[in-house]
């Protein structure tokens, strides 16, 4: 018999347990006017992924099943549908600190005004950002339920990535698998996560409906792209990107069909579309009223005015202009005619005057020591306490405009270029913002060429640019892919054919710049390993490779 399966792919809040409800029961009154027979929400909808140390609250724990007990008695008047909603589950303890014993990550099966049956989330991720096995302790039934005619098998996340929960479920008669998750977005893994899917159907011959969470948390986002394998592993159906979506596949058997497929963005659009929601849910879920953003000149601060206006709209964007006697001209004019284009509020606050009055005060400290980084950070430190005090006068937010880069080898200043709130760029590399702003003028031209082409520079001193400081951009993309990224050690990268002196200062800037990157702001995560919670270095740490 035919059974419609709904997905609802929501953008929900960490910890608004009542909107999150209201959203669910919005998707589930719509799914059972379609003639759904189940609505699949993601991963911890109830709550919001991921809840990290919510779970450990008892009172949040007891207001997360008051609602959920509330909406299965909300939906009861919708017959015969089944509404899979994922929650944390089970007792807390305040008393334990480290040790979980009984807490779940959990989806409940709702229907006919109640909860029918509760399956615990089996295999826990403990890499890249997750961090389940601090929170949870594993389940070991599987979960089997009857709608439409069809017997389905629920599967949490990780547990598609193993055999064994999916063999089972096969085992205890399920005739398809639902898969509802919250896996946060990097490049490639939308291509992961359709091949481990496939995977699963070949060993099953079952086919799947895979359920994804859509929005921004903190640093993670989460990009959709839901999608349904019929039991020959074939797409039947795909979700938009980073658009929230209701849709329906109808299952039979091993076909899956009534489902449209959404064309999958190249990698750069995926990537902007990425930074964009990040911006915007980070923003609008924090309460912000908009972003303040100081420009250079330069391709960072103008790919990091552009994502944000195309994510608030410019008038929530403010952008400011802070010359120094070392702006060239050109920085002046392209800066002026980006903000026209975009038409951002802009503002020019000249910093001489106060770095005059900084260089006076220190002249006696000073006396006699040439100058040197110190008088460059002084004016990346000015620019800072001047746009916090734009953010604290009017309540915006600053975006800072430092790429992954920069913040790897330590090109950036404490307290002055870093100051800000949120990290639009901070796992972009250089190579990619220059993709990315190409991209962007693909759409419109809103960023001046000149500033694409013209050679980097941060103006701190006569006739600077990052090469003289810095490899080749190409070359040190490259070779922190390799090491940041792909954990490869400084032999095997020296083996791929980059000079030992490059590799072997790149390597040293990344280690001694890591108490900087600890007081960097969060921001959005685009690569598989990212600095902050994807990385977690020590900062005194005396080992060599």
């Amino acid at each position: 018999m035919p059974a419609k399966v709904a997905i609802a792919q929501l953008n929900f809040t960490v910890g608004d347990l009542a909107g999150n409800r209201r959203r669910i029961a919005d998707a589930a009154r719509r799914a059972h006017a379609e003639g759904a027979a189940v609505l699949l929400t993601p991963e911890l909808a109830l709550t919001g992924y991921p809840p990290e140390d919510l779970v450990m609250r008892r009172a949040f724990m007891e207001a997360t099943m008051a609602q959920l007990h509330g909406l299965a008695a909300e939906l009861a008047p919708l017959t015969g549908l089944r509404v899979v909603i994922g929650h944390p589950a089970g007792g807390d303890d305040r008393t334990r600190s480290i040790t979980i014993q009984q807490r779940h990550n959990a989806a409940s099966v709702l229907g006919d005004g109640r909860v029918l049956a509760t399956y615990a989330k089996r295999e826990l991720p403990n890499y890249q950002v997750f961090d389940e096995k601090r929170y949870f302790t594993p389940g070991r039934e599987a979960l089997v339920f009857e709608a439409g005619g069809t017997r389905f098998g629920l599967l949490i996340c990780e547990d598609a990535w193993f055999p064994n929960p999916a063999a089972e479920a096969q085992a205890a008669g399920a005739e398809a698998l639902l898969v509802i998750n919250a896996s946060p977005f990097h490049m490639g893994k939308t291509g992961e996560r359709v091949e481990w899917m496939r995977r699963r159907v070949a060993e099953t011959g079952l086919p799947l409906v895979f359920a994804h969470n859509v929005g921004g948390q903190d640093e993670i986002v989460f990009d959709g792209t839901s999608f349904a394998l019929d039991a020959a592993g074939e797409v039947r159906a795909r979700l938009p990107m980073f658009e929230e979506c209701v849709a329906s596949v109808t299952i039979a058997g091993g076909a899956v069909s009534g489902g449209s497929i959404a064309p999958e963005p190249p990698v750069e659009a995926q990537v902007y579309e990425a930074l964009k929601m990040g911006v915007r849910d980070y923003i609008g879920k924090n309460g912000f009223p908009g972003a303040i953003i100081g420009l250079s000149g330069g391709v960072d601060s103008a790919l990091t005015l552009a994502i944000a206006c195309d994510a608030l709209g410019a008038d929530r964007v403010r952008a400011v202009m802070m010359p120094s006697q070392y702006t060239a001209d050109i920085s002046w004019i392209d800066s002026r005619d980006m903000v026209e284009r975009l038409g951002v509020r802009y503002d020019e606050i000249a910093i001489k005057p106060m770095y005059d009055a900084f260089e006076g005060a220190l002249a006696a400290d000073f006396a006699g020591l040439k100058a040197d980084t110190t008088e460059e950070n002084l004016q990346a430190r000015i620019r800072g306490t001047l746009l916090m005090a734009l953010s604290n006068k009017h309540g915006a937010i600053v975006l800072t405009t430092g790429n992954k880069s920069e913040m790897a080898v330590g090109y950036c200043t404490l307290y002055g270029d870093m100051a800000g709130g949120f990290a639009v760029i901070k796992d972009i590399a250089k190579t990619l913002v220059y993709r990315l702003c190409a991209y962007r003028n693909s759409i419109s031209p809103v960023i001046p060429e000149r500033i694409i082409t013209r050679p980097p520079s941060a103006e701190l001193r006569p006739d600077q640019t990052d090469q003289d400081s810095l490899p080749a951009y190409e070359v040190l993309d490259a070779i922190l892919a390799l090491y940041v990224e792909e954990d490869q050690s400084i032999a095997e990268i020296i083996a791929r054919g980059f000079a030992k002196e490059d590799v072997e200062k790149v390597v040293r800037l990344i280690r001694i710049s890591e108490y900087k990157r600890r007081q960097a702001p969060v921001g959005v995560r685009v690569t598989h390993r990212a600095f902050g919670r994807d990385w977690r270095m020590p900062i005194v740490n005396r080992f060599r490779d």
